[in-house]
């Protein structure tokens, strides 16, 4: 293992799959908190639920536009340093959100959080460069997972906090976590091995950030698409320019953003266009179950339940994504990785189809969440095989970082694909839609999901040459 003087090794006393695991964890449930505060956050400040709605946005933003440059710059030297001052920043951010003296605060806090969005892919590259290959690749794999896990145990503490202690509590809870996960990062994260490259392009982390930025305000912003549609296309128009842009300076650039050489492979494309489709469906049933059991019986449908009780409905879904990555192992021992993508991606298109045909009892939303849990933890655990089968150790932060995006931007579609149908069957003059928008938006995801698998099962001769070449390559297959 490759350590430096300064900085404390990860070693037998100092497990490190453990911290690694903690870490991705913390950041997932972090912010994932917004989710749930966004009606208290909008009652204790007296502002509007669309101006509370920015403490949730905001930070999936912020994470989605600082993960690619996290990552390029955790394939430097100084990739400890990097991590440590991200979880500094964040644990700035979570004290803010404790004692604000105003709502500008608390997004700024928000704001903060939201940095360590792109902490995973770091903690990845950790785990390959100081793990003997078995291990590092069933660390990787767990970490993919994490954020599966932590938005199942967020949302039902925030929920429950909040209702006995109120929401500063519930934001504390946050800055507790995240000031341990800053002590662990200390402890157990070693330094990366010596050699590494710190070059940054500068203008091009402009670049995306910049295209990132307008194609997710475009996308996230369904409200936008409804009264202000010429600006609406106009950021998308800008995210085109900018991230194309992008595109060509990094072509050329000496030390890119992000290798798109690797883009080449057909493994790694095909692996992020899963990506893309897979992150449609997952998030927009997760959205559409919490919503609608959220709504109240008045509306003829729904269960009208309080926070806590719909935080409660998400664990199946973690329990089960944790289970469905564990499962990961002993079917890639039988089946190839694009397999075992269009396994997941079958477990929640069945989990789509289950929730427009039968949710009528409460007890089928929990049913639904945990079959989604199951298909979307198999999925996630999988899913970096491929790129990191023919990615060189040194790029495995990068090469995770724009997995990470791409996940970013498929779930903002799905967002937005969910809200924008519920908005066309919601009348006029009523606060809900029907229950027909809810059975639409479902099958609307499951035909994402179809084209999701159909687009896994072709890549099965690509992933297969390259598990082979992985087998002589010092880079772990996750979930091998």
């Amino acid at each position: 293992m490759t350590t430096n003087n300064d900085a404390p090794a990860a070693t037998a006393d100092r497990p490190l799959v453990p911290a690694l695991m903690l870490i991705a964890l913390v950041v997932a449930v972090v912010g994932s908190l917004g989710a749930p505060l966004i009606t208290p956050v909008a009652g204790e400040f007296d502002v509007p639920l669309a101006a509370a709605q920015w403490t949730l946005t905001a930070p999936l933003l912020v994470g989605a536009i600082a993960t690619p440059v996290l990552g390029r710059l955790g394939t430097g030297p100084r990739r400890r340093q990097v991590i440590l001052a991200t979880l500094a920043a964040v644990v700035v951010g979570s004290l803010l959100t404790v004692v604000p003296p105003s709502f500008g605060w608390l997004l700024a806090g928000r704001v903060a959080q939201g940095a360590g969005g792109g902490l995973t892919a770091l903690m990845m590259g950790v785990a390959r460069d100081h793990l003997p290959g078995e291990r590092s690749g069933s660390a990787i794999a767990l970490l993919s997972v994490a954020s599966t896990i932590g938005i199942g145990l967020g949302y039902p503490l925030a929920g429950l906090l909040t209702d006995v202690a109120g929401l500063r509590a519930a934001y504390g809870l946050g800055l507790l976590i995240t000031a341990v996960a800053l002590a662990t990062a200390w402890w157990s994260v070693p330094q990366p091995p010596a050699g590494r490259s710190a070059a940054i392009d500068v203008p091009g982390a402009a670049l995306l950030g910049g295209g990132l930025l307008a194609l997710l305000l475009a996308i996230s912003q369904t409200t936008v698409w409804t009264d202000r549609p010429a600006f609406a296309a106009a950021l998308l128009a800008s995210a085109a320019v900018l991230i194309s842009t992008w595109v060509f300076r990094e072509r050329r650039c000496a030390a890119p953003l992000v290798d798109l050489a690797l883009l080449r492979n057909s493994a790694v494309a095909g692996a992020n266009v899963v990506m893309l489709l897979g992150g449609i469906g997952m998030y927009l049933l997760l959205t559409l179950v919490t919503r609608y059991v959220q709504t109240p019986e008045s509306a003829g449908y729904g269960f009208g339940v309080d926070v806590f009780v719909a935080g409660m409905v998400l664990v199946p879904f973690s329990a089960l994504g944790f289970a469905g990555g564990k499962l990961v192992r002993p079917l890639r021992e039988r089946l190839t990785p694009a397999t075992v993508l269009a396994v997941g991606g079958t477990a929640v298109l069945a989990a789509l189809a289950l929730f427009a045909l039968a949710r009528s009892q409460l007890w089928l939303s929990f049913a639904v969440m945990g079959v989604l849990g199951l298909g979307v933890g198999a999925f996630s655990a999988t899913m970096p095989t491929a790129i990191l089968a023919v990615t060189p150790a040194e790029e495995t932060s990068s090469a995770m970082s724009f997995n990470q995006v791409v996940r970013s931007v498929g779930f903002s579609i799905g967002s937005a694909l969910g809200g924008l149908t519920l908005a066309a069957h919601t009348p006029i003059g009523s606060t809900f839609p029907t229950d027909t928008g809810y059975t639409t938006a479902s099958w609307l995801g499951a035909a994402t999901m179809a084209v999701t698998v159909v687009a896994a099962l072709t890549l099965r001769r690509a992933h297969r040459s390259t598990t082979a070449g992985s087998r002589s390559n010092d880079g772990p297959a996750a979930g091998r």
